[in-house]
């Protein structure tokens, strides 16, 4: 039995190598392999004893010969095949040992040339893991050390690798190669300016119980690089399973704490906020994310950027919450917030990032895709449109009420006061319903002035003006853009009430 061990990752390759030695299989080896295995005291045949024929053009060729794709590709339950390879010299490769030159690392090198990327597109190893992968009822193809225990094991009880595991090592091989592919792809298209084409790659998370409903199956993939604000790499500590539906609510209360660096807190229900906060510290910001909507809390999810303390624990633990996140639980939080069986407990790595990530819809027959909207313009004095102009401790308000309501289901319009919501109108067929919504959950918990406003998008009619006017509104932010902005303009001015046009629009549907 002959195995060839020709590997870019050379994590566990000694000791696969030395253990397939063990065995009695003879090993082929490559370039750097072959020395490292070589010093290692493992002993080898290089591939041009196979060949018969030198590595040129400084290694691009080595493995490209029919002395090791013969030996692969043929079947043994073939006299033909059998024949050929007697006629022509070749033996038998019974294992395939490779992992690709590391393309991706390469280009996610800052300032990576172009001429490094290429030499870095590995050539005769996808070439061999197809070879082996397609002869998969006659040949072992390995592409990652995860799997070398396993291989191991069985040649050592049986003298060979089991169908059903040559079976899922080559479908392993393939994907592998799929993926290498794609990347290799996407990087030259790029170069090359062509954009008619995507490919994703995303690996499975978990299999989940069911999705929004209890009739529908649904997995949880995650792209291959790690980001930050992201659920796909979070680590659960405490809780049941997350579901689909908790995991769609998580993804859009971390969205809204990144646009925060001070102490924040926000509640979810339903993708939309239902209490937000800043605060001194993380306990002042979950008291006043909890006071400003204590009814619809109830069963939601709680992200906050600061570390969950035994203080702050003691005060979410009488509420019922379906998630808590966090950058950090310190030991004593834990041990409060750990005697709710059900109650899921999240670090999420939270840390500022130039990355701007694609968003990924689903339509039918399709996708759309879209940056991520990740930035919100700083509101400045001068966006103020009105001749009545926000008194100083309104401006942070506004600001606020600014980065809240971006993450609001269109139509969104939200109140605030002090760092704090006070309403939020969510999800209606027009702004006026949306805004009623806001003002009368501000004044039933006894605002009545003070209050800022602020839409994600522009105010059709004057009649939002109109309203706030009723409810104690004293500024308002929004894109602005209507054709009757002079309209609503002029009625802020009528009715007393500062309004700035942003020029930024942020829909959410």
């Amino acid at each position: 039995m002959r195995a060839l061990i020709s590997v870019s990752d050379k994590r566990g390759v000694v000791d696969f190598a030395r253990g397939l030695r063990a065995q009695g299989w003879e090993v082929i080896a490559t370039g750097g392999t072959q020395k490292l295995l070589h010093d290692s005291g493992v002993e080898t045949l290089n591939i041009s004893d196979i060949t018969g024929f030198p590595e040129i053009c400084d290694g691009r060729v080595k493995t490209l010969h029919p002395a090791v794709h013969g030996g692969l590709l043929a079947r043994r339950d073939d006299p033909s095949h059998v024949q050929a390879l007697k006629e022509n010299g070749i033996e038998y490769i019974d294992l395939v040992c490779v992992n690709l030159y590391p393309f991706r690392e390469t280009i996610a090198k800052p300032g990576v040339q172009m001429a490094d990327a290429i030499e870095n597109i590995d050539i005769g190893g996808p070439s061999m893991l197809r070879s082996a992968a397609k002869n998969w009822a006659d040949v072992t193809v390995v592409c990652d050390p995860d799997d070398y225990a396993q291989v191991l094991d069985e040649i050592r009880a049986t003298g060979n690798t089991q169908r059903e595991t040559r079976l899922k090592l080559s479908a392993k091989a393939y994907t592998h190669t799929a993926e290498y592919d794609a990347m290799i792809a996407t990087y030259m298209r790029a170069q090359a300016g062509l954009n008619e084409k995507l490919f994703l790659e995303f690996d499975l998370v978990q299999s989940l119980r069911y999705g929004e409903n209890p009739h529908q199956s649904a997995k949880f993939y995650r792209e291959g690089e790690e980001v930050p604000y992201s659920l796909a790499f979070a680590r659960q500590l405490h809780g049941k399973e997350l579901s689909y539906n908790n995991i769609q609510d998580a993804n859009a209360a971390l969205n809204i704490v990144r646009e925060f660096d001070e102490p924040f807190c926000v509640g979810l229900k339903h993708m939309n906020p239902c209490g937000a906060a800043t605060g001194r510290d993380v306990v002042e910001a979950w008291t006043r994310a909890y006071e400003a909507d204590k009814v619809s809390i109830f069963g939601g999810i709680v992200a906050v950027n600061r570390p969950v303390t035994r203080e702050v624990a003691e005060l979410m633990k009488p509420v019922f919450l379906e998630i808590i996140m966090a950058p950090k639980f310190e030991p004593e939080a834990l041990e409060v917030l750990g005697t709710k069986k059900n109650l899921r407990l999240i670090e999420v790595r939270m840390e500022p990032s130039d990355r701007r990530p694609k968003q990924y819809v689903s339509v039918n027959g399709g996708l759309l895709v879209q940056d991520l909207d990740t930035t919100t313009c700083a509101l400045k004095p001068e966006m103020c449109v009105t001749k009545v102009k926000p008194a100083a401790e309104r401006m942070s308000d506004l600001e606020f009420g600014w980065r809240i309501v971006k993450h609001v289901k269109s139509n969104a319009l939200v109140a605030v006061k002090d760092g704090r919501t006070l309403g939020v109108g969510a999800g209606q067929m027009n702004r006026i319903g949306s805004a009623e919504l806001a003002l009368k959950q501000a004044r039933a918990a006894g605002f009545t002035s003070g209050i800022v406003l602020a839409s994600d998008g522009f105010f059709p009619f004057d009649d939002c003006v109109t309203l706030a006017a009723q409810y104690g509104v004293e500024a308002i932010v929004q894109p602005g853009g209507s054709v009757r902005d002079e309209e609503s303009t002029r009625k802020a001015d009528e009715v007393g009430i500062a309004m700035l046009f942003t020029g930024e629009r942020h829909f959410k549907h």
